[in-house]
């Protein structure tokens, strides 16, 4: 068996195991995401360091974790290269815990992935609650965005940034800070510094149903007044999105984040009177949906890289 075909049975058997354990993921989501972090972390530390070049630790703001690493695509020397779209990625972890480098492979593994494919990628840190409140996280978003917009190119290596091709990636509660910079008018800019944006598996309604896992850190991040719930969660100003958005969800999903990312569509489907892009990757859980990104398994990948093409074609 040769080095490919190896590589390409390696992530088939991790996305076997992840669809094995797909319809007990919400009896035991700690479990599942141990599983998900033991699967893929050795998975991801076998790919080739070849193709990319990072900056590790350049701070956006004054807090400690107001930390991002930028990823660039590397091309021989002598080669030409034009100005690279820019993918931006937030991290999840419940509002209340999660790292940009959660280990050596995790998340690292999406800004890699991006800048392998021709972008520069960068990927954000941001304050957690409860020391960072609503709208804190959105805050920090608001903030990495202004330093990759006047810092980014210094970094992105020959050819430089395309600002014009900037696209936006939030995950879980990074997902709903995304949505709260761009939607809701006590955050976003006056005029959009991105081309688009992808919500995977996105809390884009803040609740503490029993059945939701996190509901500790909707409390923790939102606050306890259930009162404030509806007006302050990103489903509240969906109709101010200014730019287009695909929205990503897992097949095996943690509770309800599916159903609200289908209300969230249905609600940009009615303002715009056409569907917006929606992806369901098979096979998938809340986790390893980006924890696959950069194994072989393109499920996703592919379909991000053609929505950013589509909302603003390279020259």
């Amino acid at each position: 068996m040769d080095g490919q075909t190896s590589a390409v049975a390696e992530w088939e058997v991790a996305r076997a195991l992840m669809r094995g354990i797909g319809p007990s993921w919400t009896d035991d989501i700690a479990f599942g995401r141990r599983a998900v972090l033991e699967t893929y972390t050795p998975l991801l530390a076998k790919a080739s360091t070849q193709g990319f070049a990072v900056v590790r630790d350049l701070a956006y703001g004054p807090h400690a974790r107001h930390r991002l690493d930028v990823y660039r695509p590397t091309v021989p020397t002598g080669a030409a290269r034009a100005p690279a779209p820019v993918v931006v990625f937030v991290h999840g972890g419940g509002f209340v815990r999660g790292d940009m480098n959660a280990n050596a492979q995790i998340y690292g593994n999406v800004p890699r992935y991006f800048a392998r494919h021709g972008c520069v990628a960068v990927n954000v840190e941001y304050r957690l609650a409860p020391e960072a409140t609503f709208p804190g996280g959105a805050e920090d978003v608001a903030l990495a965005m202004r330093w990759i917009r006047e810092h980014v190119a210094q970094y992105a290596g020959e050819g430089g940034a395309d600002l014009s091709r900037v696209l936006l990636i939030g995950h879980s509660a990074g997902g709903s800070h995304v949505a709260s910079y761009l939607c809701d008018p006590r955050v976003r800019p006056a005029s959009p510094e991105v081309a688009g944006a992808v919500l995977i598996s996105a809390r884009l309604r803040a609740d503490v149903l029993p059945d939701n896992p996190n509901a500790p850190g909707v409390i923790a991040y939102y606050g306890d007044d259930a009162a404030r719930y509806e007006a302050d969660a990103p489903m509240a100003h969906v109709d101010a999105m200014p730019v287009p958005v695909m929205t990503v969800v897992a097949e095996f999903e943690n509770p309800h984040l599916d159903t609200y990312a289908l209300e969230f569509c249905h609600r940009l489907a009615k303002r715009d009177a056409h569907a917006p892009r929606f992806v369901q990757v098979h096979d998938h859980n809340h986790t390893s949906v980006v924890a696959h990104l950069d194994t072989g398994d393109d499920s996703l990948g592919r379909e991000i890289l053609q929505f950013l093409h589509e909302i603003n074609p390279s020259p």
